[in-house]
């Protein structure tokens, strides 16, 4: 079965709607074929057309075309299908069923680390969240944040800047770079490892996008760690999804002065830390697949 029409099949899915995103990744993983949960049509034929479950006809040859055209724009179109996608985002109940890319995947991305905050960030935390991606880095680990401002700007850069790669998931379609300040930044992470988004190429910042995208950078990481945040923050909602997820939350011990952190440190899995030294020693025991909380 071509990977083109399994591909073809997934956007089929995802736009006939009617089912949220990750049921239809779980479907599709049971199934073993996105064409077979659409209800297609005999994979022998040479035609790449489909009956989906409603009977309706769908065009998977037209659809195949759109992916190809995606694809010569430099976007790589990997549904959960697919060897490429991000291991550790497949062990989340709620991963997408399709991402699109620009950069390149690393195996060494199974061992990332997220590193979030506000957008507001004081001149010191700034300074802590370029320090401490540099220092995650330099111990083989892959900084991923979001590609904000402030804090996951930051991040990024620290990351880059010490000569290693970073990823960004984002919460647009890939189509836009938001903010658009962060554009420079968006190339040298397409150049030096990878941008991410699970929306349509075209699709506008929202607020529910960027919900969604702290879920999926919670499940592409091993952990998160927050830097500055306030209470209204996202990055306190990603520390929330990330212990959903039962992957290990780091929360700098400045963070402290914020009533939701010192509420969230006395939860399971939460470990208020000084430096990335903390942060490393926690997580030495990935490797053997010990994330212990």
């Amino acid at each position: 079965m071509s990977r083109l029409r399994e591909t073809a099949a997934v956007v089929a899915l995802l736009r006939r709607g009617g089912r949220p995103p990750h049921e239809l990744s779980e479907r599709i993983e049971v199934a073993g074929s996105a064409t077979a949960v659409l209800g297609g049509a005999d994979d022998s034929a040479p035609r790449l057309f489909a009956a989906d479950a409603y009977g309706q006809v769908v065009d998977l040859e037209a659809i195949a075309g759109e992916v190809a055209g995606w694809e010569s724009q430099g976007l790589a179109v990997i549904t959960v299908l697919d060897a490429r996608y991000p291991p550790n985002l497949r062990t989340i109940h709620n991963r997408p069923p399709l991402l699109f890319v620009r950069g390149r995947l690393s195996d060494r991305d199974t061992r990332s680390v997220a590193v979030v905050g506000t957008r507001r960030p004081t001149a010191a935390g700034r300074r802590r969240a370029g320090q401490i991606a540099a220092e995650l880095t330099a111990a083989g680990l892959t900084v991923v944040s979001g590609l904000a401002a402030g804090i996951d700007a930051a991040a990024h850069v620290g990351a880059l800047d010490s000569g290693a790669r970073s990823v960004a998931v984002v919460g647009t379609g890939l189509s836009h770079v938001y903010p658009s300040a962060n554009r420079p930044l968006h190339e040298r992470l397409v150049r030096s490892g990878a941008v991410v988004s699970q929306f349509w190429p075209n699709a506008q910042p929202t607020r529910e996008g960027f919900r969604r995208r702290n879920i999926v950078m919670s499940g592409f990481a091993l952990a998160t760690v927050v830097i500055e945040a306030s209470r209204t923050s996202g990055a306190r909602q990603q520390a929330r999804v990330a212990l959903e997820h039962g992957r290990p939350v780091f929360l700098l011990g400045s963070l402290l002065c914020e009533q939701w952190a010192r509420d969230a440190a006395k939860r399971p899995g939460v470990h208020v830390v000084s430096d990335s030294a903390e942060i490393v020693a926690r997580l030495e025991g990935l490797n053997a697949g010990k994330l212990a909380a």
